[in-house]
């Protein structure tokens, strides 16, 4: 008989345990989604202006009778233009191309180091490139790098007493630059950069002696111009397109 108590006892802890348990696993756990989260996007095109400052460094030299190394000259001013261009954007990578026209004030004077009695004067007037754009954002924020062809309009002339051998030529070259842009809202944006150009000389720059010249020519002699810029500017951008995405 006790036996037969004892199990009963067993086999009814044993149920109840069971039922206990099953009431447990039947409990529903509430596992909260995950946040769906907003960010910036970068693809889309833009238009906008720009605002810096430009330094240029010139170096003369004579090609043709041997005379050598004319000097250098340092130039610096402002400069201020407009810029546009379209963007891509997949995942954190962003890429682009943009094209850029600025308006250069600076000029330079300085005596010739071979003929001290000839002045070399240059006067920047224009800048532009079209580059291409890659870049990394974090939201809001996007890091770039830039690299195409660039243009450089320029008056030069050699200035003496009763002549001035003068020539306006456009130059082509090439730029690279570094910067950073920051989306103020989905529509407009902030941007600083800098900007290196290099332009060679391949075939002379060929100077005339104009009709203020007494002698009446008008036979070119060619000099070598080497001419490097490093522009740093910042402007605004008013963006087209798609303005943000979900993640």
């Amino acid at each position: 008989m006790k036996r037969l108590l004892l199990a009963a006892a067993v086999i009814s802890l044993s149920g109840a345990a069971s039922a206990a348990d099953l009431r447990a696993r039947a409990r529903p756990v509430y596992t909260p989604a995950a946040p769906v989260m907003a960010f910036y996007n970068w693809t889309g095109c833009y238009v906008g202006g720009n605002g810096g400052g430009f330094w240029a460094r010139r170096d003369w030299s004579d090609r043709v009778f041997g005379f050598g190394d004319f000097g250098d000259q340092t130039a610096s001013g402002g400069l201020g233009g407009f810029q546009g261009g379209c963007n891509y954007q997949m995942g954190p990578w962003v890429l682009g191309i943009q094209g850029d026209w600025d308006w250069v004030s600076a000029s330079d004077n300085r005596v010739n180091g071979v003929f001290p009695f000839f002045t070399d004067h240059s006067d920047t007037k224009s800048l532009a490139s079209v580059t291409g754009r890659g870049g990394y954002a974090w939201d809001r924020f996007l890091l770039y790098v830039k690299g195409g062809g660039a243009w450089l309009r320029t008056d030069f002339s050699l200035q003496t007493a009763g002549a001035v051998f003068s020539v306006s030529e456009t130059r082509s070259g090439w730029t690279v630059g570094v910067g950073g842009e920051y989306a103020f809202l989905d529509w407009l944006t902030g941007f600083i950069e800098y900007d290196h150009y290099g332009f060679r000389d391949n075939d002379g720059v060929g100077f005339a002696c104009g009709f203020a010249c007494p002698i009446r020519t008008v036979t070119a002699f060619p000099i070598d111009i080497r001419t490097d810029i490093d522009v740093v500017k910042a402007g605004l951008n008013l963006k087209f397109g798609a303005y943000s995405g979900w993640r």
